[in-house]
């Protein structure tokens, strides 16, 4: 008998009929005698008509009242879910982040997890009772409701995992697993059976939209197996977990691609010291994350400095750069939202050289010009115009040899 978190996407609880299927697949585990607990988010689209609405009801809607609004949409999910598998007569029980021990920070609308107690969950297990989790949210000190920010489902289902010391967190979604670039883009994209937590985590950051990055942290850390899989259809998902030695054997597992980005640029910063902390302290201060950042020297003891913000943020960040590069007496503000970031991501990349080259190479080839450029261990990324963003990943995809089906990799449908 294993002890399976199994959690489900906002696709896969969209409609009564869809979750009556995710029902048949609760039960059919339960019937094999695994122990499950099952985390869900709010039906597909859900969250975002309760973010309109708060947008209706005021411009700059308050953080904590949105946390409220929207730990509502799981709430339903739940309720539903846990009505159909007591229909069925299997013994089934609803509980709210805050009743599984999920306690979190502050940051309303962006919290991140502190600890989970999950005493109530153990003990529904041990009655026999599957437990229905809503995904997504908890609560801070407080007791307020606070919610994980996007794909927070996913963190609420590996913490969850990690906390009971389960055997496997299954992440059914609407894809039947990762996949060497966006299938949507990329046709020739592939199935990938296993992947490192690190290549995934790098993924996730880039712009794969599989798994939430901070669910991948969670897992890397608590040495949690995740599995991706579909909830329309069986068979074999991709497995997230530790690195070995066939992984490290190709250089590049895949291509990503990210259109939220945006580029902001100080024109004109004095060239002294402390200067990078009064511009960046804000910035973290109001929980918006940097990613790469550009210093150009100029003239006059004088320096342009760029840096790309999640296009999401981009509201929030604008006033709080404008108000600091006053304050530091820059020249000017820009912002520049037609941008996209293009990634390769391998384990790989520690033991084969010449793939940064290769990747300039390709797209200096294909015309497309690079603004910025970030490298990590296992990672090259480079901001390029948006417009050129798909010929970017089909050619990169095929340049490194992406597009060649080996033993075990599956074409993408």
């Amino acid at each position: 008998m294993a002890l399976i978190v199994q959690k489900y996407g906002g696709t896969s609880v969209g409609t009564i009929e869809r979750i009556h299927r995710v029902a048949d697949r609760v039960a059919q585990a339960h019937r094999a005698g695994d122990q499950v607990v099952v985390v869900l988010s709010a039906m597909s689209g859900e969250t975002d008509r309760l973010v309109k609405l708060a947008h209706e009801a005021t411009p700059m809607p308050d953080e904590r009242e949105m946390d409220m609004l929207l730990s509502t949409g799981e709430r339903v999910t739940i309720a539903l879910l846990a009505m159909d598998l007591r229909g069925r007569g299997i013994n089934a029980r609803s509980f709210t982040g805050r009743q599984v021990g999920i306690i979190t920070d502050s940051a309303h609308t962006k919290a991140r997890i502190a600890r989970v107690t999950a005493d109530r969950l153990r003990e529904a297990l041990a009655q026999g009772i599957i437990p229905v989790v809503a995904g997504f949210q908890g609560i801070n000190a407080q007791s307020d409701v606070t919610t994980l920010g996007r794909g927070g489902s996913d963190l609420s289902a590996v913490a969850l995992a990690a906390a009971l010391k389960a055997d496997r967190c299954i992440i059914f979604t609407d894809v039947d697993g990762v996949y060497t670039a966006d299938p949507n883009v990329v046709p020739a994209a592939r199935r990938i059976d296993k992947i490192a937590y690190e290549e995934m985590l790098e993924m996730a950051s880039l712009g794969a939209k599989v798994l939430q990055t901070r669910s991948v942290e969670f897992a890397a850390k608590f040495n949690v197996p995740v599995e991706v899989n579909s909830s329309f259809k069986e068979g074999k998902g991709t497995l997230v977990t530790r690195e070995d030695a066939d992984m490290e054997a190709v250089a590049v597992a895949g291509v990503t691609g990210d259109r939220n980005q945006a580029k902001i640029t100080i024109v004109g910063v004095p060239d002294k010291p402390g200067i990078a902390a009064r511009i960046f302290g804000p910035v973290a201060q109001a929980h918006v994350n940097v990613d790469m950042i550009i210093q150009n020297m100029g003239q006059d003891s004088l320096t342009d400095l760029s840096f790309t913000v999640p296009r999401a943020d981009l509201r929030k960040a604008t006033p709080i750069i404008q108000s600091v590069a006053k304050d530091i007496e820059a020249k000017s503000v820009s912002i520049t939202e037609a941008i996209a970031k293009v990634s390769l991501i391998g384990v790989g990349m520690r033991s084969h050289s010449g793939v940064a080259a290769k990747m300039f190479e390709v797209l200096s080839r294909e015309g497309i010009n690079i603004l910025m450029i970030s490298t990590s261990e296992i990672k090259i990324s480079c901001v390029i115009d948006e417009k050129y963003l798909e010929l970017a990943m089909r050619s990169l995809h095929s340049a490194f040899g992406l597009d060649q089906v080996s033993q075990g990799d599956h074409p993408a449908k």
